[in-house]
């Protein structure tokens, strides 16, 4: 369970690069074994982009709510378990040709991957957190 972030902390990390919102988000999903998803009835919101379809992640439900507003004001953060992002959203988005936005900011920008690059990252520096603690 993650823990809360405070306002001071939520204004630092909004004035990161797409470089350090990803490792931020990097850290934080497995420290936290989760990642954020903004969801309606429909299933998650998705940002496009000219060439794909993406479907945005964040690394606290503090950011995936502050998304939460206009046209997407209806929506609720929902956190996935890392687990069942391995198991089952890499595949499924990966089957439906989707992409993944890594912490988008206010202006939809953000790094893109494909599903099993994101994934390969997950677990490339999970492996690399391991190596750490055992040294």
């Amino acid at each position: 369970m993650s823990e809360q972030l405070d306002d001071q902390q939520i204004q630092k990390i909004q004035q990161y690069d797409a470089q350090q919102r990803y490792q931020y988000l990097i850290k934080e999903v497995l420290k936290n074994k989760e990642i954020w998803l903004l969801i309606d009835e429909h299933g998650c919101v998705m940002l496009n982009t000219e060439e794909e379809d993406c479907v945005p992640v964040w690394p606290n439900k503090e950011f995936a709510q502050a998304w939460a507003t206009e046209e997407w004001s209806h929506c609720k953060a929902e956190s996935i378990s890392l687990e069942k992002w391995h198991n089952r959203w890499t595949h499924g988005l990966e089957g439906d040709e989707l992409a993944i936005v890594v912490f988008p900011d206010q202006n939809c920008e953000g790094l893109i991957f494909f599903p099993d690059e994101f994934d390969l990252e997950l677990q490339q520096h999970a492996k690399k957190n391991s190596h750490k603690k055992q040294h």
